[in-house]
């Protein structure tokens, strides 16, 4: 009788008391999620006891959907992601014994689960959500983390009753419409000390289970997987289940409109790997996959350059120390170790080895080329001479073919998911009205034009350009040799190149403009910059990334001539 609001389907007043204790009107049935407040004179005297129900956390909507969490919503594109990469062949304890363990740590560690929330904790709008648990949270709560974990069925995540109730609250006084109990507070912006969940960093989160199962996949094939389709990420949230109703604020944080970038994946792994607080990462060592001497082996395959290279590219890992344990292993939270991106490093001292055998000048190759070519008319006997020339005009049209077919790819790209969207829910019969017209048309066009459908994707190959020594065109170079560049001195084998030309003299503080040192095309030989090209198409990444990284491979091998170079500069000086 107390309860005199209206009703909001039908304005009746007439209230009826479920068994759970909520209110549902008489007329229309409709069930609210007001409860009743009881008066309980025999436990305490002038004390109100609100009763808390298992209604109080209803599953079913008036809509049909069910309360669901932003981070229930994370946890399931990381299932999905992570299943992706089992399907490819990593290793199977990587979703319930390594990704689940570090999903669950990030819960507890951000409060939003796993954890007890302290007494008389004001509802903050928090970067990530803060909805922390409680021992006297309601069991029967419906939870996502089951998914996850396959072979662990405790520790279902459970929220705070009386949290999500007033979470609810300030959701509904804001005028903001999102399906998530939580998704307005998950935009505000206070507490930055938080590491908030984004699209990105679920990727970070399968880089940093890989790194630790020192899986045989750098982040740039991850990341190409990403964009060929294999892992789920763009629109990855038309997965979800039909009762986690996603519209309104939910589509900024899981509706992704452009491809995940290399650097932020990497950096916020670093972050996570802090914020986690876990420990030195297994070794990194000469049989691993990750090691330089291993990835330099597949990258000159790739890009289709001799293998008498990966003897010197070893000498140079060798000789500046960067195939050391200590120096590839990740240790979180160490400021002093640098942060080694594998693929980039492996790349990078290919560059410095042609660099050291062709110069790289657009003058010293070319002749070298010319003289190679003259052999090879008059050579009989062995293996061909390798002709950097030949070289550059094999790989330069595969490489703009399959340059031309990614862009291509890139440009027809459907950004829209099949998966109508909306905003609000004024808007939703007009988005699915228009949405069903368009697929109609879509349809009759299609049938008019006689379009081919589309191919179904091609299997993920970890190599992109393929070169096999069985062509009789000469168009692999794997068996080449460099006779034609090399001569003995003392018994080994030396460049006939004695010079060398530094990228940069005096390296810059990448902590401060972010880039060790500064790339302008213009500054540099067209050798050295198709080279970075060739480069930065196999990896995906800008020719900035891998030019940082070759100033500090310059800089390691030749740090007693610049020590002796700045001496003497600083002496002219005074």
């Amino acid at each position: 009788r107390d309860f005199n609001e209206r009703c909001a389907q039908c304005s009746e007043v007439n209230w009826g008391l479920t068994d759970g204790g909520r209110f549902y009107c008489r007329s229309c049935h409709n069930v609210t999620e007001r409860t009743r407040e009881v008066v309980n004179t025999d436990f305490i005297t002038n004390s109100r006891v609100q009763t808390i129900s298992k209604g109080l956390k209803k599953q079913e909507k008036t809509d049909g959907g069910c309360e669901w969490y932003i981070c229930e919503g994370f946890q399931l594109v990381l299932k999905k992601q992570v299943e992706a990469l089992e399907a490819l062949g990593v290793c199977p304890q990587m979703k319930d014994e390594i990704l689940c363990n570090f999903w669950r740590c990030y819960l507890q560690k951000s409060k939003q689960a796993y954890c007890k929330r302290p007494a008389g904790e004001t509802v903050k709008a928090l970067s990530v959500c803060e909805s922390s648990t409680d021992v006297d949270s309601d069991p029967e709560r419906p939870s996502l983390l089951h998914l996850l974990s396959l072979s662990e069925s405790e520790g279902d995540l459970q929220t705070d009753c009386s949290f999500a109730s007033s979470v609810s609250k300030v959701s509904e006084s804001t005028s903001v419409y999102s399906g998530s109990v939580d998704g307005s507070l998950y935009l505000m912006k206070n507490q930055k000390e938080k590491l908030r969940m984004t699209m990105p960093m679920t990727l970070s989160f399968c880089y940093l289970a890989l790194l630790w199962l020192r899986e045989p996949i750098t982040l740039s094939e991850l990341l190409r997987f990403v964009v060929e389709g294999h892992i789920p990420y763009m629109n990855v949230f038309q997965h979800f289940p039909e009762k986690m109703k996603l519209c309104g604020l939910d589509l900024k944080i899981f509706c992704v409109e452009s491809w995940p970038v290399y650097e932020e994946v990497f950096n916020k792994m670093h972050e996570l790997a802090a914020f986690l607080d876990l420990p030195r990462f297994p070794d990194i060592t000469e049989s691993c996959f990750l090691h330089p001497d291993m990835l330099c082996m597949k990258y000159l395959m790739e890009a289709n350059l001799p293998d008498e290279l990966h003897n010197w590219t070893c000498r140079v890992v060798k000789k500046i120390g960067i195939g050391e344990v200590d120096f590839l292993t990740l240790m979180p939270g160490n400021k002093s170790t640098r942060k080694v991106k594998y693929d980039v490093l492996a790349a990078a001292v290919i560059v410095v080895v042609l660099k050291l055998l062709f110069l790289l000048d657009d003058h010293y190759e070319w002749l070298l080329s010319e003289f190679a070519e003259e052999r090879n008319k008059n050579n009989t006997e062995g293996g061909p001479y390798f002709e950097f020339k030949k070289w550059y005009e094999v790989v330069k049209h595969s490489l703009d073919v399959e340059q031309k077919k990614l862009d291509e790819e890139k440009a027809k790209y459907l950004w829209r998911c099949e998966k109508p969207l909306f905003y609000s829910v004024k808007n939703k019969s007009k988005v699915l009205k228009r949405r069903q017209m368009v697929v109609n048309l879509q349809n009759q066009f299609g049938k008019l034009s006689g379009s081919v459908q589309r191919a179904e994707k091609p299997n993920p190959s970890s190599f992109q350009l393929s070169w096999s020594e069985e062509n009789t065109d000469g168009s692999c170079f794997h068996g080449h040799s460099l006779k034609g560049v090399l001569q003995e001195k003392r018994g080994l084998l030396t460049a006939m190149n004695p010079d060398y030309w530094l990228c940069t003299v005096k390296l810059c503080n990448e902590k401060l403009c972010g880039h060790l040192a500064h790339y302008r095309e213009v500054e540099f030989p067209q050798s050295y910059h198709f080279v970075l090209g060739l480069f930065s198409f196999l990896l995906r990444i800008q020719p900035s990334y891998i030019h940082d990284e070759v100033c500090m491979i310059e800089h390691r091998l030749f740090n007693k001539k610049l020590c002796k170079k700045l001496k003497y500069n600083t002496v002219l000086r005074k």
